[in-house]
């Protein structure tokens, strides 16, 4: 296996934005399950 030549603030930018992605689709599914919930009321 060869290693990345990355380095180490390029990574934790690049997790910062796959965190911001995620909490983002978080975001988003608990919007519809609290739209759904709503409506099943």
């Amino acid at each position: 296996m060869k290693k990345q030549k990355m380095s180490f603030s390029e990574l934790i930018k690049k997790n910062k934005e796959e965190l911001l992605r995620d909490r983002e689709e978080l975001a988003k599914i608990e919007k519809r399950l609290d739209e759904k919930h709503v409506k099943a009321n």
